[in-house]
């Protein structure tokens, strides 16, 4: 597990044997010890002037709150604990980016963890944060919430992401109606043959992608499907559709479950002299942020990754905030699309004469 913090003391910091105290505080602001904590842990009312004038002093003072011992006294480790399948890569990267961000303002910080996608690691990773947290943020979209509930105290706030569970907080992505949308966009280009390379067939996010594939795939019956196996990575994008080329024809476009499965698609392509849109067109979905560097530019659905992990944060704040029973937060975060060079959509747009001959070639 890995503490990602805003602040880190030096070890010389640490050491300090003269380090004030919330007793020195009182004693120079002329207040009880009391009347610190409360100013410090804002738990109670205190008098504006009080307020001022207490935080002035301990300002003045350099005095840092000892984080352990309000932990004990109010119960709180002012941590969140932050469980992922993955800690690697752009999609993950985001999303502890937007949960720290938000942490930060309201000064926790987040302990992170990977579960590679494993049940039993899962759950060894929740127990060992048990206790050191409160509150936690878990993404396992592939990992049932019966075996995640019978793990958590009930009364310990949780958000899922791309989960669903009616006594939890959740916060889930429009998979199926981007996946939808982008076959709606390829269609709209003239394309036919629409392959797909699919991701984990554990994986919820997967699953939707793929049915918002199929179901707008068998609104015409001049569409052809092809799905492809894949896993989420660039490498298997890249055996995709070293697999498709061994199979005969190759479709107009291939349309990946994520961007990873994309710019390893495009990499097979152009190691097999195929060039990405002329001869097939590629489109992804999440936008990452290395979707608009690759040549050319990845078409793809985006998902404001980063505002995914601001609101889980703040939605399990809320959570730890007001304790009190409350009906479940249910949030979908919406997606669009956006549109580069790799569908071939600027082509289709400007240029009639190499349309045609994108058309000969695809026909």
């Amino acid at each position: 597990m890995t503490r990602i913090s805003s602040k880190q003391a030096s070890p010389r910091q640490r050491r300090r044997p003269s380090a004030v105290t919330i007793h020195d505080v009182a004693a120079r602001a002329g207040v009880s010890v009391a009347t610190v904590s409360r100013v410090i842990n804002r738990k109670a009312l205190v008098r504006e002037e009080t307020s001022r004038h207490v935080l002035a002093v301990a300002q003045s003072m350099k005095y840092v709150p000892n984080v352990a011992a309000r932990s004990l006294s109010i119960r709180r480790s002012h941590t969140i604990g932050v469980v992922l399948p993955d800690v690697h890569g752009d999609f993950f990267s985001e999303v502890i980016r937007g949960i720290d961000s938000a942490a930060r303002k309201a000064s926790f910080h987040i302990l992170v963890s990977g579960s590679h996608s494993d049940r039993n690691e899962m759950l060894e990773v929740l127990d060992a944060m048990h206790g050191r947290v409160d509150a936690l943020i878990v993404m396992a979209p592939d990992v049932s919430i019966a075996a995640l509930n019978e793990q958590l105290p009930s009364n310990l706030p949780l958000v899922l992401l791309n989960s669903t569970a009616a006594d939890r907080d959740t916060l889930t992505i429009d998979n199926y109606g981007g996946a939808a949308a982008m076959m709606a966009h390829l269609y709209a280009l003239g394309h036919r043959r629409i392959a797909f390379i699919k991701g984990p067939h554990a994986n919820a996010d997967a699953r939707e992608r793929l049915r918002g594939y199929r179901t707008f795939a068998r609104r015409d019956a001049s569409m052809q499907t092809r799905e492809l196996e894949g896993d989420f990575t660039e490498h298997s994008g890249y055996d995709a559709v070293r697999s498709a080329l061994g199979a005969g024809r190759m479709p107009q476009a291939i349309f990946a479950a994520n961007d990873s499965m994309a710019v390893g698609a495009m990499s097979a392509l152009a190691e097999a002299g195929l060039t990405v849109p002329g001869d097939v067109a590629i489109s992804g979905f999440d936008d990452i942020p290395i979707a608009r560097f690759v040549a050319p530019p990845l078409t793809t659905i985006r998902v404001d990754i980063e505002e995914l992990g601001r609101r889980a944060f703040e939605t399990v704040f809320l959570a730890i905030d007001q304790p009190v029973r409350r009906r479940p937060v249910r949030e979908r975060l919406p997606t669009s699309l956006i549109v580069r060079k790799s569908c071939g959509a600027h082509i289709h747009q400007s240029n009639p004469v190499e349309r045609q001959q994108i058309r000969r070639r695809n026909a």
